[in-house]
């Protein structure tokens, strides 16, 4: 996806796969900077991580409590920080690394797409899980205004933390911790469950089956239907996987690296030519 960006961009930079353990990441980024490396995508378990090991938090990553993209920065002519890629100082000047979070606005881009839904203000949304993915998505999606908002995790009290936290920030969207007695609109799977195939499903099937949520969308991207996918279309609902979260927050990671507009379209070809054939 991110190669195919750049090749429409014309731009001769590549973008390679890490395999770095937790506790290499600190001197893994900081050798990425010190290498003249434009930036760095992080996935799990390094998002937390990363959050005290960068040199600067973008504003929104202290909403949302998690970095997934490192921009380096150096100081242009006029002494200003701007990004490797596009600033136009010697690559051996001071660098610094930029920490931001690009999941949090694409899960709200990839759900308006997905269900051609112009917008998520005043809607009902079960969320399951409580984790680092979760919460950038309870919070982004309760600015959305959502009317209502509830929580499902295995440990309760985690979800119980996190709606008391949206309910402080947030405090017109109603936040719960729980299944509701009615319907929602929205089911959300932030979990890891349904990466393998033989994972007991996230939701609570009974519920699933009689309160039928118009829509069910998975983050999971592979496999293409998880079983939380099937039970859903199943149930009459209408569903879908976590691909389009996956695009967006890579096509603004590639704009926060290079300032220029992302071929989303060109990415989208590339990103599910490589997921499923």
């Amino acid at each position: 996806m991110q190669n195919a960006g750049l090749a429409a961009l014309g731009l001769n930079w590549r973008y390679l796969a890490f395999d770095v353990y937790s506790d290499h990441l600190r001197p893994a980024i900081e050798g990425a900077k010190r290498m003249g490396f434009i930036g760095l995508n992080l996935t799990v378990p390094h998002k937390l991580l990363a959050l005290d090991m960068v040199d600067v938090l973008d504003d929104q990553v202290r909403t949302w409590g998690a970095v997934n993209t490192i921009v380096f920065e150096t100081r242009d002519s006029s002494n200003a920080w701007r990004p490797l890629g596009i600033a136009d100082a010697p690559l051996d000047g001071e660098v610094r690394s930029r920490g931001f979070n690009t999941d949090a606005d694409a899960i709200v881009q990839a759900l308006l797409e997905e269900f051609d839904l112009d917008t998520l203000r005043g809607g009902t949304v079960l969320l399951l899980g409580a984790g680092g993915a979760a919460r950038a998505a309870a919070l982004r999606l309760a600015q959305e205004g959502l009317a209502a908002l509830n929580l499902v995790n295995r440990t309760q009290s985690r979800a119980a933390e996190l709606a008391a936290e949206i309910g402080k920030s947030c405090p017109g969207t109603r936040a719960v911790a729980g299944y509701p007695s009615e319907s929602v609109d929205l089911v959300i799977n932030a979990t890891s469950l349904g990466l393998s195939a033989d994972d007991p499903l996230p939701i609570d099937l009974p519920w699933l089956q009689t309160h039928r949520p118009k829509y069910v969308y998975d983050m999971i991207y592979r496999p293409m239907e998880t079983g939380l996918l099937r039970a859903a279309r199943k149930a009459g609902c209408r569903a879908a996987n976590g691909a389009g979260m996956l695009l967006h927050q890579g096509a603004r990671a590639l704009e926060l690296w290079t300032g220029r507009p992302a071929p989303v379209e060109v990415m989208r070809k590339a990103l599910e030519k490589n997921l499923y054939g």
